[in-house]
């Protein structure tokens, strides 16, 4: 890990985060879970919410993908997706769920203020983000997509979204 410069779990915790936090709305994958952890580690992220059936830590299925970053990375549960958002709203969180939906903006398209702080949803692997959750967001991202299938994993959309956002607010540039 030093030959990596990589941070400590000790340093991660104090070091300056990005200004996302990433909320898990029902998900039930715990492997998904975990990579989301190890995902939210890679890119510092503020914090994760999971929500409702959204498995929490500590879990060998997470730990198996997280590799450790349930150590690194603060998480917190609410029993409700909307809870967890309306609080972030109220804390000053842009809340933007990753949904294929009516109106939806494509991720390209999407510029984020870099000085606004975003919770970036991510739904069920089944039925996406809840339409309660839809209807109190700020703006619906969506991942344009050119195969056949309609959805990608959790995961895939979360490492997407993330690169995305810090690219385009420039924090790699910060650090």
């Amino acid at each position: 890990m030093a030959e990596l410069n990589r941070l400590t779990v000790e340093e991660f915790k104090s070091e300056r985060k990005s200004p996302i936090v990433i909320v898990l709305d029902n998900v039930r994958s715990l492997n998904n879970v975990g990579s989301a952890f190890r995902t939210s580690d890679a890119f510092l992220v503020e914090k994760i919410y999971l929500c409702g059936i959204t498995g929490t830590p500590p879990h060998k299925d997470i730990q198996k993908t997280a590799l450790g970053a349930t150590e690194s990375v603060a998480w917190e549960y609410a029993d409700t997706t909307v809870a967890a958002i309306l609080k972030l709203k109220q804390e000053g969180y842009t809340v933007c769920p990753l949904e294929q939906v009516e109106k939806s903006i494509k991720l390209h398209e999407f510029l984020p203020d870099p000085d606004q702080k975003f919770a970036l949803v991510f739904g069920n692997e089944v039925f996406g983000v809840e339409e309660d959750v839809i209807k109190a967001s700020d703006f619906v991202i969506e991942i344009p997509q050119l195969g056949t299938k309609h959805s990608l994993n959790i995961s895939v959309s979360m490492g997407i979204a993330l690169w995305d956002f810090i690219v385009k607010m420039g924090i790699l540039n910060k650090k």
